[in-house]
């Protein structure tokens, strides 16, 4: 009987000592059971948020010892998600989470750049010709349309109203703004004679172009230069609770920054795990127009003066008038810290 006990003890030392190796190797190549999970709201899929993708991806996030995923909460979804917790943070314009934040105790800052350009275009019905680019005849041109906007408060919404006030056109008078939540259904009000221009970003416009909806965009927003577009945000309380899995995560998030920036084709192999259902052609396309109006931010770093367009958009277009502090809506801390190590 001494003898039985003896091997069990035995055995049961061996299968710790192998459970505590097996536990070391995993923690070593940073691929550990006990990840920290984080969630991040986006307001749709886009292929603007390829950084971030790239960054899953690579395994960069688990390399700091995050499990890192990505829901989409459409609506302002992407917003709420993070004031009730069920997100740890977001993907999106600062001046979104400013609105949010009004009388909210505990704000969501904005702690790393992704998107450095307004990334929304305007494209027309295969119908319809502009043959004068000029402010005139741009708004010549827009007159009277019936434009598929998408969601009233979101980006492409606000800008595209933006632009028509700043070519003496009154957005609820001077043309029909149809306003759906789903950002994707732009193409169908398009194609289905029912909005003669669209507003809209990667894939949609390469997705219209190939069902022949629309031509190729008569507008860009992106010439609007740096604009934080899309950043992402944590709660405050997020930053003063738990700085070191914040710093983690932006270390992670700036690698997938120059992946993408430096390496087209890692970024194109990503694109394509992405949205498998995109021809090859597409989402080439798609990254051309990308990279032609520098898209990405190359240094994560969010500046004053590319957070005050868009909240310049929410104020002009009467969606925000409260103002706003760069500094309580911005924390560059961790990227500046993640740069100098």
């Amino acid at each position: 009987m001494k003898k039985f006990y003896s091997l069990l003890a035995l055995a049961l030392t061996v299968v710790l000592l192998l459970a505590g190796c097996q536990q070391d190797a995993a923690t070593t190549h940073g691929k550990n059971s006990s990840a920290k999970k984080i969630v991040i709201a986006e307001p749709v899929h886009l292929i603007a948020y390829l950084p971030l993708y790239a960054a899953i991806d690579k395994g960069y996030f688990k390399d700091q010892g995050l499990q890192v995923e990505v829901t989409t909460a459409t609506g302002g979804g992407h917003v709420t998600s993070v004031i009730s917790g069920d997100a740890w943070g977001n993907i999106g314009g600062p001046e979104s989470n400013q609105m949010a934040n009004s009388g909210n105790k505990d704000p969501i800052v904005s702690i790393v750049n992704v998107v450095n350009r307004a990334n929304v275009y305007l494209m027309a019905s295969k119908k319809l010709t502009l043959s004068d680019h000029s402010k005139k005849g741009l708004a010549a041109f827009m007159k009277g349309k019936t434009i598929a906007a998408g969601r009233y408060g979101g980006s492409p919404n606000l800008l595209t109203r933006y632009l028509l006030m700043n070519l003496g056109l009154h957005p609820d008078k001077d043309v029909k703004l149809e306003e759906p939540a789903d950002a994707a259904a732009v193409v169908s009000l398009v194609s289905g004679g029912k909005a003669d221009i669209a507003n809209g970003a990667e894939p949609q416009i390469n997705d219209g172009l190939k069902k022949g909806a629309w031509s190729e965009p008569f507008y860009g927003f992106p010439s609007m230069g740096d604009y934080a577009y899309s950043v992402i945000s944590v709660k405050q309380s997020t930053i003063k609770n738990d700085p070191k899995t914040v710093q983690k995560f932006v270390n992670a998030l700036l690698k997938g920054l120059q992946l993408v920036n430096e390496n087209k084709t890692a970024a194109l192999d990503i694109l394509k795990k992405e949205f498998p259902t995109t021809s090859d052609e597409s989402l080439k396309a798609s990254l051309d127009r990308a990279y032609k109006d520098h898209l990405w931010s190359k240094d994560g770093f969010i500046s004053k003066e590319a957070v005050a367009k868009p909240m310049d958009v929410v104020r002009k277009t009467g969606v925000y008038k409260k103002g706003y502090q760069y500094n309580k809506l911005v924390n560059m801390s961790f990227v500046r810290k993640s740069s100098a190590q």
